[in-house]
């Protein structure tokens, strides 16, 4: 009787716990960041462009956001948080593009170890 009851314990706590998974938020809003980005791969898997849902916003309110999708990315393609951004040589920071809508993007590379 109470081999039954602990494989009825241990069978529910699975159950719990794998039905968990399904109320997990992988998205940016998830982590406290104030705009929505989206992530494009370029000419490699390690390339990419974010742009973020954010007209007119500077570098400095759109910074976080597209590093958020940056870093997510150069984890799961190369197992590594580091990034390489393109710089912008007048300034010595990030290189800002910006869309029809005035949305903000950049670019960047998955660092190599």
């Amino acid at each position: 009787m109470t081999i039954k009851i602990l494989r009825l314990a241990m069978l529910l706590g699975v159950v719990v716990g794998v039905s968990a998974c399904a109320f997990r938020d992988n998205g940016p809003r998830s982590a406290g960041l104030p705009f929505d980005a989206r992530l494009s791969t370029g000419e490699t898997r390690r390339d990419f462009t974010v742009l973020v849902r954010a007209p007119g916003a500077t570098l400095e309110q759109a910074r976080e956001s597209a590093r958020f999708e940056a870093t997510r990315h150069c984890i799961e393609r190369t197992g590594f948080s580091d990034v390489d951004w393109t710089i912008d040589p007048a300034t010595g920071d990030w290189a800002v593009t910006r869309n029809a809508g005035g949305e903000p993007i950049v670019s960047g590379r998955c660092a190599e170890r």
